[in-house]
């Protein structure tokens, strides 16, 4: 889906900063510590098909998040947090497309992350992280501006994406960014949780080699790999979770998904999975005609609507 063409977009296609549906995460923009990069931000189109545009950001410096809001509410909300090997951040596959089945039909708030990335000039391995708690802290704060119950706040990732939003569904109340006003009093919780085609393992001959490069550089020692392997992260605390994954997925093995199946059962925590038997990689909502997994959207949006609220 191509977004509309106003005059309040920019070149690239995004509406302007701290426009109704561009919001900014941080209060100057900047996270707190960071600096600019000295690559300028990029949104590069990689499609010939005006139809089906397929662009991705890099070099964030300023992470935003673009707001995809229906016209009835259902009070859900989804931060969706795109993959992209920890290289880029895909806004169209992973985000834009997502709008007719889960916006238009399903009645929920879309928020899509584009979050600061390792390896491009910056050491902190954490940032990325930061921006994903800080952006579920900034939509439960908001939550009445949007229609959105503050207790019904899920996350979807996908590939790379999917790592992060399971490093913040088991890290989310760890300390990675100094708080710096009222929306970090927040909770960075989700209340629920989906995965679609993640990236989990980092010691295995099943890990994405790329994600895990870009993430903890070349050789990390046997700490790092059991510390971002986020099988081992999972506790009691993990929000319900919904597992997606292709069978004949070549790319991220589905054997990522199974192994974060296990630890959550473990760890009693309620989860529904699904694995389809073909499908590959990075299929999001296209490439699924003539596929089962043409139906993975409504099994999603049913799993949402079966989570129950905690009461405040």
């Amino acid at each position: 889906m191509a977004l509309p063409a106003t005059a309040a977009n920019l070149p690239d296609g995004e509406p302007a900063l701290d426009s109704r549906d561009h919001i900014s995460l941080w209060p100057q923009g900047l996270a707190p510590g960071d600096k600019a990069l000295p690559s300028p931000q990029r949104i590069v189109e990689r499609s010939t098909a005006p139809a089906l545009p397929d662009r991705y950001i890099d070099h964030v410096s300023q992470p935003y998040l673009m707001v995809y809001r229906p016209a009835r509410p259902n009070g859900n909300a989804l931060l969706v947090i795109p993959g992209g090997g920890y290289q880029r951040v895909v806004l169209d596959k992973e985000g834009t497309d997502l709008v007719p089945a889960f916006v238009e039909h399903g009645g929920i708030t879309l928020f899509v992350l584009r979050y600061r990335l390792p390896g491009e000039g910056r050491a902190d391995r954490e940032a990325a992280l930061a921006d994903a708690q800080r952006a579920l802290r900034l939509i439960r704060h908001r939550a009445a501006e949007w229609g959105i119950d503050p207790y019904r706040i899920g996350t979807m990732g996908f590939s790379a994406g999917g790592h992060l939003a399971a490093r913040l569904g088991t890290g989310f109340n760890h300390s990675v960014y100094p708080a710096t006003d009222a929306i970090d009093t927040e909770s960075a919780r989700p209340d629920f949780q989906l995965l679609v085609y993640p990236v989990i393992d980092m010691r295995g001959a099943d890990t994405h080699a790329g994600s895990r490069d870009r993430l903890l550089g070349i050789a990390p020692g046997p700490d790092l790999l059991q510390r971002y392997s986020m099988q081992t992260q999972v506790n009691a605390d993990t929000p319900p979770t919904f597992l997606l994954h292709a069978g004949d997925d070549e790319v991220v093995p589905v054997s990522n998904s199974l192994l974060f199946y296990q630890a959550l059962r473990a760890a009693g925590v309620p989860s529904e999975m699904h694995l389809f038997p073909h499908g590959g990689h990075g299929f999001g909502t296209r490439a699924t005609n003539g596929l089962t997994t043409a139906a993975w959207p409504q099994l999603a949006l049913d799993w949402i609507a079966s989570q129950k609220a905690p009461m405040p």
